[in-house]
């Protein structure tokens, strides 16, 4: 079982993980079969050379030269039917922001939120996550609807670790525009959609970054893009839910699972000053040694869910065949006074050998040299 630990269904949803049975919770290993497939997405995002307009007509030249992303899929991948109306969106950056824009197609654009700090899922939005340095740890999310109502947030760590997440974080300097391509709220007609445009300051971005806020040439960024989409009937004029109908999840780098807070399926943005067409995105080298300290960390939760400690060795846990390939060496796992810390090492491109960490509450990061 997995569960939608989504930010307005948070507490509802952890009352609900303590009096699971340990067989509900054992899920993690359904979880990680799902998603360990699923490639995190690349995407190069230029600096821009010249000033943006937040106005959400996307009309500068730099946004006419950044190509669009892959078009969103379901949150559950290709498995799932093809979304029923189109979502892309394209980067940029220069040194006060992190531009994102997005095209999101829609026959009927509407909204109803308009107070900032509402959950905005429960109208149609368009979501943004990032994890500046990749630990899946201290991440920001940022919603936005058609009315240019948004929301912005702060994890300390994902829901399913114990998050919490602090919905009193603000991000100072941010900048947000809404087109709509149509109406806004009128249900008589046929509409084309909307677009967002949004300045993310790298200010705000870099109080939990721990890394360059703005980057450097090459740095890469864990980002991801999610739309809610709920479906509507046209009623008296007006728009209403369709009753018993849950909301469509459509996302730029999914899961797998029906959660946006797996920040280890994010996809990578990667950063540079150089021209269009001159820089090719670079797979992340790590992601033998990530993926393997994932699955040991998924099936240590299961394991914990049944036996109510962690275990002590590899052998004692559900683990693929494969779990080794593209190491440098087989992985280990020890216990710690808190839970346990696993441990696999790759060798980069260069030579060298790294070695990477996973703890009992997802958190991963290499040792430093």
């Amino acid at each position: 079982m997995s569960l939608h630990l989504r930010p307005g269904t948070r507490l509802a949803a952890l009352a609900l993980a303590v009096i699971l049975t340990p067989p509900a919770q054992a899920g993690f290993l359904e979880d990680w079969a799902r998603m360990k497939s699923f490639v995190p997405k690349g995407y190069v995002c230029h600096h821009a050379t010249g000033p943006i307009n937040v106005n959400g007509e996307l009309a500068e030249a730099d946004w006419q030269a950044a190509p669009w992303t892959d078009d969103f899929q379901d949150i559950e991948g290709a498995a799932k039917p093809k979304p029923r109306f189109r979502t892309h969106a394209k980067m940029l950056w220069d040194d006060q922001y992190f531009y994102i824009a997005a095209e999101l197609e829609e026959p009927h654009v509407w909204g109803t939120l308009t107070e900032h700090d509402a959950v905005i899922f429960r109208d149609n939005d368009f979501e943004v996550f990032i994890d500046p340095n990749g630990d899946s740890h201290e991440y920001y999310e940022f919603e936005m609807n058609a009315l240019n109502t948004t929301w912005d947030l702060f994890l300390k760590k994902p829901y399913k670790d114990g998050g919490p997440a602090m919905n009193e974080w603000e991000m100072p300097g941010l900048k947000t525009a809404v087109k709509i391509k149509g109406s806004l709220n009128h249900a008589a007609d046929t509409d084309q959609g909307w677009v967002v445009e949004i300045a993310l300051p790298w200010k705000a971005l870099g109080e939990y970054a721990h890394k360059p806020s703005p980057p450097v040439e090459g740095d890469q960024w864990r980002v991801d893009f999610s739309r809610v989409e709920w479906q509507v009937n046209v009623l008296n004029g007006h728009y209403e839910k369709v009753a018993g109908q849950p909301e469509a999840n459509w996302i730029w780098s999914p899961p797998g699972i029906v959660d946006m807070h797996r920040p280890e399926k994010w996809g990578y943005v990667q950063f540079t000053s150089k021209p269009q067409g001159t820089v090719a995105f670079v797979p992340d080298a790590s992601r033998p040694a990530r993926d393997a300290l994932q699955e040991i960390y998924y099936a240590q939760r299961a394991y914990e869910a049944v036996n109510h400690h962690w275990a002590a060795a590899l052998g004692d846990l559900t683990l693929s065949a494969d779990l080794a390939k593209g190491l440098a060496e087989p992985p280990a796992l020890k216990a710690t006074p808190t839970g346990f810390a696993a441990t696999a090492a790759i060798r980069l491109p260069d030579g060298r050998r790294q070695l990477w960490h996973i703890r009992q509450d997802a958190l991963i990061w290499p040792e430093q040299p």
